[in-house]
């Protein structure tokens, strides 16, 4: 059965009449069975450690509109916190965390091998999905990247041109350094328990991605990727793993052969003609529908989906936003989209 599931087809490097199709962000706020969740939940932390309601957040999008994955409900800031940063939700505002800026912020956190006591409702909730799931439903497990999330831990929140970790970066490599090497190593434990736990592909979110320039792309975007996708290829032979360093631009190209990642998702600040010419020469592509369209819909949704479709059709592809759903989406343009993509 497994080897029936489109998604894993695509892949294996299988190109299909019909790409597959899942939604980044598709368990979220633009679903109105998801906001009663997470109201029962009482806030969105409680609702990623609580096993059976972020299970069926996962579940709710399976069923409406019977995508092609599901990707686990969780948040790339967990693995900080497990490390030992305080972390918190504002409302309105999003994610905040206690500091790295000091060696002595550092010497805190905890090792690699102490993030399961914190993650270890993760994983059940893994396994809830394996056993839920459709049988021709894939389950895609996902982490952030070091970078991306040393953004947050540095800054002790999101911010638009990632300075704080920029900053640090050149004022204290040693230390920049230590914090991305620590993320890196919990980053592949974190993984590799979810897949033990049933995920059967591992999606890496690196969102700031293109705010690295040149070496620095290459030192801590590509090399991260190639790090923790060797070390879980090693040890669970044959999962597959999907690349996302968001708006790398050039950098797209050569992604694949450099992090051994069998699949690279691309954002919408590159078109799906450029990308089938110069990306997926190296193997599946996922992508690119721009996220606003889940909004506006309409005749624009439709032509721009079916550009997506043709683009890419002459090679393995796994139709994708080129972000994530917005909460001001209409779930009947999902639905549009969707209809799109499988009926022409």
């Amino acid at each position: 059965m497994t080897q029936q599931k489109t998604i894993l087809r695509a892949l294996a490097g299988e190109t299909l009449p019909t790409p597959p199709i899942w939604m980044m962000r598709q368990a979220g706020r633009y679903l109105p069975e998801y906001r009663a969740t997470r109201a029962e939940a009482g806030d969105f932390l409680k609702l990623c450690y609580n096993p059976e309601l972020a299970a069926e957040v996962t579940l709710q999008p399976i069923r409406r509109y019977g995508f092609d994955a599901a990707i686990l409900f969780a948040d790339i800031l967990l693995v900080p916190q497990a490390l030992g940063a305080d972390l918190w939700f504002v409302t309105g505002e999003g994610p905040r965390l206690s500091t790295i800026t000091s060696q002595a912020d550092f010497d805190k956190l905890v090792g690699k091998d102490d993030i399961h006591k914190t993650l270890n409702p993760i994983y059940e909730t893994v396994r809830i999905l394996r056993r839920a799931l459709p049988d021709e439903t894939t389950l895609i497990g996902f982490a952030g990247m070091p970078w991306t999330v040393a953004t947050y831990m540095i800054a002790g929140q999101g911010t638009k041109d990632q300075g704080p970790a920029h900053a640090l970066k050149a004022e204290n490599r040693p230390l920049f350094e230590a914090v991305m090497d620590r993320l890196t190593e919990a980053t592949i434990e974190y993984l590799s328990m979810q897949i033990d736990a049933g995920a059967e592909v591992v999606k890496l979110f690196d969102s700031w991605a293109g705010s690295l320039n040149d070496d620095d792309f290459r030192k801590y975007a590509v090399e991260p990727a190639r790090k923790i996708t060797l070390a879980l290829k090693e040890r669970h032979p044959g999962i597959p793993v999907i690349g996302f360093p968001r708006e790398a631009g050039d950098g797209y190209i050569g992604f694949a052969k450099a992090t051994g990642v069998d699949c690279v998702a691309i954002d919408n600040s590159v078109s799906p003609d450029w990308a089938a010419k110069h990306v997926q020469v190296d193997g599946c592509v996922q992508g690119n529908l721009a996220s606003s369209h889940m909004v506006t819909g309409g005749q624009a949704l439709v032509d721009e989906t079916r550009k997506v479709v043709e683009a890419f059709r002459n090679g393995p592809h796994i139709f994708n936003l080129g972000h994530g759903i917005t909460p001001d989406a209409d779930p009947e343009n999902v639905q549009l989209m969707i209809d799109t993509v499988r009926g022409g």
